[in-house]
């Protein structure tokens, strides 16, 4: 006889019948694709002839839910932002999921029904997954890990690297930072308001897919999630003859922001995003580009933050709103744990 329930069990991660039930009926029922559809171990499909971009990342965000996504949204969109950062357009992912012992079902078919809307937003599809069941108590609730591949339509198309910036070049953000992180520190604590605080989880290949087309004089692009803005900046500088000069008064942050990063004592340039991108421009390109990205709604509020300068090699320096200036150094340690 059947075992019927209505969440999971140990044994939707056996090999067995409930398993195939679960893949059937909640990852096929949304996920569907001739390709995912042969349910082999592994997915056999044709790629272009030119260079592949492949991704992997794994997402144990807690809450499960915040205000403006959840994991399974993260988990998609984290993907294909990395796959966008390198400059490819993204062609599928995979989804793998760790769940625990007693995980409503209904929560799961929500996540995984979001996930299919995103993925279906952004044209991608998802190739292949995984799912495995823990005891209660050995994980928290849902883990996911999700791969892409990406794929680079322009043969012998550049590809980025961030050897090639120099001195002059512009420091570009396509908007508001440090939305995600505080919405889902919001909404862990439970704060009032939470719900005004909304994360940027975004796929950007909707921002940026139609301009990576042409030459707008973009030379290195990197996501700054965890960490945020100031370690990802720190990451670019690291081993470069250049040092990187932010302006206070041009990083975009939300009032909102502001005030729960000065409630809790954090900067909001380490503060994690998923729905932003920051790009280093040749110089006497950036207003081109600025002026692209702010037609579309995701980089409605993209700004110049920054410059590339010969000073201060390997560093990155802020100059504050009262003309001072400080080192802006990398992350230690973990601000906000379970963020992404």
């Amino acid at each position: 006889m059947k075992e019927k329930t209505d969440s999971i069990l140990l044994s939707h991660g056996s090999g067995g019948s409930l398993m195939h039930e679960l893949v059937r009926d909640v990852f096929i029922k949304h996920f569907d694709n001739a390709i995912l559809g042969l349910e082999n171990d592994a997915a056999v499909f044709k790629a272009s002839n030119s260079n592949i971009a492949f991704t992997t990342d794994s997402f144990v965000v807690d809450p499960v839910f915040f205000p403006g996504g959840d994991i399974g949204k993260l988990a998609i969109c984290g993907t294909i932002n990395d796959l966008v950062a390198v400059g490819a357009k993204p062609y599928c992912l995979s989804a793998g999921f760790i769940l625990e012992e007693g995980f409503p079902l209904k929560e799961l078919e929500r996540i995984v029904a979001n996930m299919a809307t995103i993925a279906k937003l952004a044209g991608v599809f998802i190739a292949a997954g995984d799912t495995k069941v823990v005891e209660k108590g050995k994980c928290d609730k849902i883990f996911i890990n999700t791969s892409g591949i990406g794929v680079f339509p322009e043969a012998n198309v550049p590809l980025f690297s961030k050897k090639t910036i120099k001195p002059g070049d512009q420091i570009i953000i396509n908007g508001f930072l440090g939305d995600h992180g505080m919405a889902v520190i919001a909404a862990r604590n439970e704060l009032e308001h939470a719900i005004s605080f909304q994360s940027d989880c975004a796929p950007l290949n909707l921002l940026l897919g139609e301009l990576l087309k042409v030459d707008l004089g973009i030379k290195f692009m990197r996501d700054p999630t965890r960490g945020g803005l100031a370690t990802t900046l720190c990451e670019i500088c690291e081993g470069l003859d250049i040092g990187i000069k932010i302006f206070e008064d041009k990083v975009p942050v939300r009032a909102s922001v502001q005030g729960l990063c000065d409630l809790l004592g954090f900067d909001p340039l380490y503060v994690a995003n998923e729905g932003k991108m920051l790009i280093v421009a040749k110089k006497g390109s950036e207003q081109n580009l600025l002026s692209k990205l702010r037609k579309n709604p995701l980089g409605r509020n993209a700004a110049i933050i920054g410059e590339v300068i010969s000073e201060n090699k390997g560093l990155v320096t802020l100059q504050t709103s009262i003309g001072g200036t400080r080192i802006v150094n990398m992350l230690s340690g973990e601000q906000l744990p379970r963020i992404c």
